[in-house]
């Protein structure tokens, strides 16, 4: 269904009131007569459910509209998952923590973000691991063929190489063990590692959390920390990575 098939009502941004909100552009302007609840690539919103939340705000960072036809191949599929850094406040803090929640987005998508946006705009305190802690958001070569001989996408490495001081890289993953396996992937995991090692940061599979409890990351004026028994209380906010990874295509 298009958007010509659509309720007059919700055609005229009706929707808007129900909280819809349509993350990336459609091609062929399909998306055009949408524009009050359309956030497009670069943007900055702040809405949830149709309603303002001075908590946070998101920067659009992804899906990209194609160029040319063989840009619309590789934006297809996984590479078209919405990208975001989102600020959560705290304490009076408006940015005590950025996430940067990349999808499954591979390699081509992340080389794409670093040429177009500038590096302080992909800084994060917690980075979740696109694609489950995947190879393929990191380089070209496949692990399982080229194992030590892969190489890294220097932009792509870029892009989500932007961690600060005291940063957490969360793997929604099964465990990452040293074989073959993509996702997850070992060697994502040490090139994560690598990216911590500067900022003394924190690397964490949700499927080594003790007792497959949640994973918590509480939220304070001074900013993010691992909590498993994180509440929302004292101007702190609390949010659950679960210990089990979503399919994946």
């Amino acid at each position: 269904m298009g958007p010509s098939d659509l309720d007059p009502s919700r055609r005229r941004g009706g929707a808007c009131r129900g909280g819809i909100l349509i993350l990336g552009e459609d091609i062929e302007g399909k998306t055009d007569d949408l524009t009050q609840i359309l956030i497009t690539a670069g943007s900055t919103f702040s809405r949830i459910c149709g309603v303002t939340d001075s908590s946070f705000k998101s920067l659009l960072l992804a899906p990209l509209l194609a160029s040319s036809d063989d840009e619309a191949v590789v934006l297809s599929k996984n590479n078209s998952s919405v990208i975001m850094r989102m600020s959560l406040s705290a304490g009076g803090n408006a940015e005590a923590a950025r996430y940067l929640l990349g999808g499954d987005a591979e390699v081509a998508i992340w080389e794409k973000i670093w040429d177009r946006y500038e590096p302080e705009q992909l800084a994060y305190e917690v980075l979740l691991a696109p694609h489950h802690c995947s190879w393929h958001s990191l380089s070209w070569d496949s692990w399982s063929k080229k194992r030590e001989r892969a190489q890294v996408s220097q932009k792509a490495r870029d892009a989500l190489g932007q961690a600060a001081p005291g940063a957490h890289i969360l793997s929604s993953s099964c465990e990452i063990k040293e074989e073959e396996n993509d996702p997850p992937c070992i060697r994502a995991k040490w090139e994560y590692l690598a990216i911590l090692k500067p900022g003394c940061g924190a690397f964490r599979c949700v499927a080594d959390e003790p007792d497959d409890k949640p994973l918590h990351m509480q939220v304070t004026y001074y900013g993010p920390k691992p909590s498993r028994w994180a509440t929302v209380a004292g101007g702190a906010l609390g949010t659950g990575v679960g210990t089990e990874a979503l399919g994946h295509g």
